[in-house]
């Protein structure tokens, strides 16, 4: 039986954060053609990564899928920032905003003078839950003051910063959760709001920053402030950093991305 070698380009990227080492690590495969399905979840497993994005240039811009160790995802911001700054560093990208097509609509991501690439996402929606789940609790050991849902995760308001920060979560019990997962979020003492974000049901417990969160986290905290532009720093070990702003039914989020590594995958079938 013949076989055949398969070479694939990757490079990994952290996002949300402007030195290696910090933001969110992201895996990044160019494809000129699409692998199945299962040879894309086995590359986001082996990556073992929170999320894998893979691009395939189209007419118009780039379709792009994202991967984590165990699951395909709707939505994720930080691998979409680190898509595009790939494209735009190491891959010849000559314009100032690139389009990607995706499970949820039509993404753009446009760089700034300052060297920031802006995420153009669809704003979610949150409504307040009157009686949340007792997992939400019991995972995450606080007394949280109000529960609200988006379209894919719970979100829960802490009292302070200082709460988020000393959370110890217990994630088998937020993996009972009917949702993605469950953001945690608070007024910053540095920044206008703050998070931590855990999906142990997509095989990870805490994500180090998420873009995609920031969709539910903005129009909630722009409706608190009352201004659209925000700051916001999500609390994880690496920590993340982005500008947000609320722009009609859109989010906007702005960070930096620097490379940490490119080589090649070799896949023999």
């Amino acid at each position: 039986m013949s076989s055949t070698t398969i070479n694939i380009p990757i490079y990994q990227a952290d996002a949300f954060t402007s030195k290696p080492f910090g933001g969110n690590p992201a895996a990044v495969c160019p494809l000129a053609g699409w692998l199945t399905e299962e040879q894309m979840q086995n590359i986001a497993m082996e990556n073992n990564l929170s999320e894998t994005a893979f691009i395939v240039k189209e007419q118009e811009g780039y379709r792009i899928r994202w991967f984590t160790p165990s699951v395909e995802v709707d939505l994720c911001g930080h691998a979409t920032l680190a898509a595009a700054h790939v494209l735009f560093r190491h891959l010849g990208y000559t314009g100032d905003s690139i389009t990607f097509q995706s499970k949820s609509g039509r993404l753009t991501v446009t760089q700034k003078t300052n060297g920031q690439l802006t995420l153009d996402f669809p704003a979610d929606h949150f409504e307040k839950v009157d009686d949340p789940p007792a997992a939400i609790a019991e995972g995450l050991g606080i007394a949280v003051k109000e529960v609200y849902k988006g379209r894919f995760d719970y979100m829960a308001v802490a009292d302070a910063q200082q709460t988020i920060e000393a959370l110890r979560p217990d994630f088998k019990k937020i993996a009972t959760l009917k949702s993605r997962g469950i953001l945690v979020t608070a007024r910053g003492n540095s920044c206008d709001f703050v998070s931590r974000c855990f999906f142990p049901q997509s095989g990870i417990d805490e994500d180090p920053v998420t873009g995609s969160a920031h969709t539910l986290l903005t129009p909630y905290w722009a409706s608190v402030f009352n201004k659209n532009v925000l700051t916001a720093v999500q609390l994880s070990s690496r920590k993340g950093y982005m500008d947000c702003e609320l722009k009609g039914n859109r989010v906007l989020m702005s960070g930096y991305a620097v490379t940490f590594m490119k080589g090649e995958i070799i896949i023999t079938i």
